[in-house]
């Protein structure tokens, strides 16, 4: 995309640490609701601002031992963790492969290069780290497992953590590793900004009226919008628990500034990433 042109989340976020019982940094977009407006009374559905902005993962609490403290309880309806790849040592990634369990590092062993292995084994630490910190369970011991196919009902649907009402996503891009923790379903994805090329090769995957939107738009906007349009979609759909099983052209998320909710009790609101990034998150409200 031409220098200077907006993107769809270009702030980077700001600094902050996850360490066992620290509150995340979260703090919100310009003009949206402070963190505590975010905390809807009992048994009403959370209120959310528009974009959301993750807390700064340290991965460094991974060398002590793996150890845990807690449990403690969720502190919104969503929370919203960054890592990036690029930024752990040799010391980091050493520890982060020894939190993975047995099929994990099988996984990363067969990955070609090591900057996709990198990735994988990064983003699989960070979710442990973030589940370790509010279950109370030392990351190396958390049992995840995985729901049936939404497709074929095999074994290989998306990993869950077992009785204890803390429901997660995790996605990766590029450099970076997006989580997100929630006491309800919840679904987040982000991406490196869409090449033309690939941007040609999905239009099937937008509703109508996503396509028409993109269509008015000039050539050099149309991979921003589709890469928003595109990371809202995954979010909602991996929330649902679907994956890319459901034609993703079903629902319209939109490819504007502000994403569409897309059906009734569920929200879908956009991340603020580094530029060249686009990420949303997907939570059932009610």
């Amino acid at each position: 995309m031409p220098e200077g042109l907006p993107g769809p989340s270009v702030h980077d976020p700001p600094p902050g640490a996850l360490t066992p019982g620290a509150r995340p940094a979260r703090v919100p977009a310009p003009g949206a609701a402070p963190p505590e407006a975010l905390l809807s009374g009992a048994g009403a559905p959370p209120v959310l601002p528009q974009r959301l902005c993750p807390a700064v993962l340290d991965l460094s609490g991974l060398r002590d031992g793996h150890a845990a403290q807690g449990p403690r309880a969720l502190r919104a309806p969503v929370e919203l963790y960054l890592a990036r790849v690029a930024e752990q040592d040799a010391q980091t990634l050493r520890h982060a492969r020894e939190v993975l369990d047995a099929e994990e590092r099988a996984r990363a062993r067969a990955f070609r290069h090591g900057r996709d292995r990198d990735a994988y084994v990064v983003a699989h630490a960070a979710l442990r780290r973030v589940l370790s910190v509010v279950t109370g369970v030392r990351a190396d011991a958390l049992a995840l497992t995985r729901e049936p196919c939404a497709g074929c009902g095999g074994p290989h649907g998306r990993p869950v953590l077992s009785a204890s009402g803390v429901h997660f996503s995790l996605s990766h891009s590029g450099g970076l590793v997006l989580v997100a923790l929630a006491p309800a379903p919840v679904g987040v994805d982000v991406e490196e900004l869409a090449t033309v090329k690939v941007m040609l090769s999905a239009q099937s995957a937008l509703h109508r009226a996503e396509a028409e939107e993109l269509a008015r738009l000039p050539a050099y906007g149309r991979p921003a919008a589709f890469t928003r349009a595109w990371v809202r979609k995954e979010a909602y759909l991996k929330g649902l628990g679907t994956g890319l099983v459901r034609n993703p052209a079903l629902d319209y998320l939109g490819t504007g500034p502000s994403p569409a909710d897309p059906a009734p009790g569920w929200a879908v609101r956009d991340v603020l990433v580094p530029s060249g990034y686009a990420a949303a998150v997907g939570l059932r409200t009610c």
